[in-house]
């Protein structure tokens, strides 16, 4: 009788071993597909930093795309340096954002200024402009591709600065990225663009939060969709990850992302 018992026990012990070994080993596989774990003949991973404000925190874009990204099968890492209100001349000298950008070797360097700063013409050459290119020149130095996040105008426009409307002030922060893009040479993410033909399309869409300004989940999962097209080169149009918004809305802001970003990439200086 106690030598069965032993027996039985042992044979206990074992199959809890067993499935303790293949539990850990399907935790260790599922992050290493989700994340930049370095597995033997595993795929590439992409890193990319976000540096930014509110507009890139608010609802988490960075992790946002990242789930987006993993939902169309590539492995990503992401971070950000951003806290609300900062501008680029802010994240030049910012010791936090230094360090964020030394901290790992990143492959993409998301830059988003101040919301009202591209909108204005002075701003943009005095402010924006010097500090975006210095920070370009930072993020190529350190080996990374430096990408600028056109952001969306807000919901009443900056009448206070001669932009009485949402349309005419979006014109104005195209006019401010891309001015810098096409001078450094840099690829932009014209999240902003296509917030503009996604409501023009569709008026119905809640983008923006009752301030008129910060982004709703469905405004930040358009810009994770403008980002996936732009860094991926690839639709995003019909990737199962919704960020729990209703399919057809989620449907909708995948396929407007990828009809800005890949009918004429060039548009945008994406290579």
């Amino acid at each position: 009788m106690a030598e069965s018992m032993s027996r039985s026990n042992r044979i206990k012990i074992l199959l809890g071993s067993i499935l303790l070994s293949t539990f850990v080993l399907l935790v260790v596989i599922y992050y290493s597909s989700a994340m930049c774990i370095r597995m033997p003949g595993s795929e590439p991973c992409l890193r990319v930093l976000f540096i930014g404000n509110s507009y890139t925190y608010m609802n988490d874009l960075p992790h946002m795309f990242a789930e987006l990204a993993r939902s169309g099968g590539h492995k990503v890492d992401t971070n950000m340096a951003a806290e609300g209100g900062l501008a680029l001349s802010d994240q030049v000298n910012s010791s936090a954002t230094l360090n964020k950008l030394k901290s790992s070797k990143w492959d993409f360097v998301v830059l988003q200024e101040q919301s009202q700063l591209p909108a204005d013409e002075y701003n943009r050459t005095t402010n924006m402009y010097p500090a975006a290119s210095q920070l370009v020149h930072q993020i190529e130095d350190l080996g990374a591709t430096p990408m600028f996040f056109m952001t969306w105008a807000h919901r009443d426009g900056w009448p206070e600065a001669g932009l009485p409307d949402y349309q005419s002030m979006q014109f104005q922060i195209d006019r401010g990225y891309l001015g810098i893009a096409q001078e450094l040479g840099v690829p932009v993410a014209p999240v902003g663009y296509a917030w503009l033909i996604a409501i023009g399309q569709n008026p119905q869409l809640d983008l923006w939060q009752e301030d008129g300004s910060h982004p709703t989940e469905q405004g930040t999962y358009l810009a994770a969709c403008v980002f996936y097209a732009a860094i991926f080169r690839q639709s995003p149009a019909g990737l199962a990850y919704l960020a729990g918004l209703p399919k057809e809305t989620a449907h909708l802001l995948q396929t407007v992302s990828a009809d800005i970003v890949l009918s004429d990439p060039k548009q945008w200086y994406l290579p």
